[in-house]
């Protein structure tokens, strides 16, 4: 699944390949920005994590849930 994050003053956005459910996303990011000092850890489908700082956060995209790819691509 793919997750977009917004960060304020950039102008690029944060793209992660999770392999966490979109429910477990939101409910990661709902939980960092409810409190105060916050930090947004997600982590993708290659065992990477990336932590954000929550009030750094302008928005965040959920995607659907990816069932399977197929394709000629080197995995």
């Amino acid at each position: 699944m793919e997750v977009k994050i917004g960060i304020s003053d950039s102008p690029r956005e944060l793209v992660i390949n999770s392999s966490q459910t979109p429910a477990e996303v939101e409910a990661l990011v709902t939980g960092a920005l409810q409190g105060d000092g916050g930090v947004v850890s997600l982590t993708d489908e290659k065992g990477r994590k990336f932590l954000i700082q929550a009030n750094k956060v302008a928005y965040v995209e959920i995607g659907a849930a990816s069932s399977g790819r197929v394709g000629f691509a080197a995995v």
